[in-house]
């Protein structure tokens, strides 16, 4: 999970009635094109519109015995500071994989619980008491704001999906971003699950972003460039009618849960290589069509797609060694 600096385009609030189709679009206007995304419903921001998470309560309790991130403590503290790199062969690197496993777990539990009908404010619940049971915190809540325990994305929503009282459908496809910490440490790691019977589009989407995110692991390893990831990415998909969100990236992670280096998915030439240490997530979201552009709806966190093309996104903690690269949540 990664915060984008959140604003509302212009056009953001006035987006047409979908149903089960979608248009696709070459900017923030609307195309006289139609472009066939498959079978699903869309999710749009509930009219009359509210501003900001303000109104979300209660917020999940924690138990006091539990330890908290620096921005959920009462009065919050001054984090940590971080560069994406840990000390190899120590408490510090068996503290980091205990987070990203616990994560790994959270992540398969919360598959287990997708169903039709089942609302995503009830999978958070379940996330959040899980989490508990393994005496760790619920990272997102109270992040920024945040007022969840995991993010729940649904459709055509990119990223940052808050969960609430909308049960799923039948054909939905739903990320869960889970990230917990444990002991000092963040593990963080999403998948998209199907929901019932989903259209082949749907399916072939989420098979390709799987497939997105193993090429972005494969380029990493000491020494090699950091935009490698993104080139990965890039040359998969090339050849398929999808795109590459370039707003959502990839961040460092350890006792800071978004930290350098930053991962972009997309085809970059920023600089910087792996280095032994280095651990990061792989998180490309990848859009159905031409058009990645997304919109933050008035809540500030959900972002979706401007023509409500469907995303999927997965990810993985990456942990670089002196040999290679360790999948942390694998």
């Amino acid at each position: 999970m990664l915060r984008l600096t959140r604003h509302l385009q212009a056009c953001s609030l006035v987006q047409p009635t979908w149903t089960r189709r979608c248009v696709s679009t070459t900017t923030t206007a609307i195309s006289n094109d139609a472009e066939d995304f498959g079978n699903y419903n869309v999710i749009l921001p509930k009219e009359p519109f509210v501003f900001g998470v303000s109104h979300i309560q209660p917020l999940r309790t924690v138990p006091s015995h539990i330890e908290r991130p620096y921005y959920a403590s009462v009065p919050p503290t001054e984090g940590p500071k971080g560069n994406g790199k840990i000390e190899l062969g120590g408490e510090e690197e068996a503290k980091l994989r205990n987070a990203a496993r616990l994560a790994r777990n959270v992540r398969e539990f919360a598959g287990t619980l997708v169903q039709v009908g089942v609302t995503t404010d009830a999978i958070d619940k379940e996330v959040h008491e899980y989490i508990l049971s393994h005496s760790a915190y619920p990272s997102p809540l109270r992040y920024l704001g945040f007022p969840k325990s995991c993010c729940t994305s649904v459709n055509n929503i990119l990223v940052h999906g808050i969960p609430d009282d909308r049960p799923l459908e039948n054909g939905d496809i739903i990320n869960i971003d889970i990230t917990v910490y444990l002991n000092g440490y963040h593990g963080d790691t999403s998948q998209t699950f199907l929901v019932g019977e989903v259209d082949q589009q749907g399916r072939e989407l989420v098979h390709f972003t799987n497939l997105a995110l193993e090429a972005g692991i494969k380029a990493c390893g000491p020494g090699l460039p950091i935009k490698g990831i993104g080139e990965a990415i890039h040359n998969l998909l090339k050849p398929h009618p999808y795109s590459i969100s370039s707003q959502f990236g990839g961040h460092g992670i350890g006792k800071v849960f978004h930290s350098e280096p930053h991962i972009l998915h997309h085809l970059n030439n920023e600089p910087g290589k792996m280095e032994p240490g280095h651990c990061f997530t792989i998180e490309p979201s990848i859009v159905q069509g031409n058009n990645p552009t997304g919109w933050i709806f008035p809540d500030g966190w959900t972002a979706s797609t401007v023509n409500c093309a469907r995303s999927a996104q997965a990810e993985h903690m990456v942990l670089i060694t002196p040999s290679g690269a360790d999948v942390l949540t694998r």
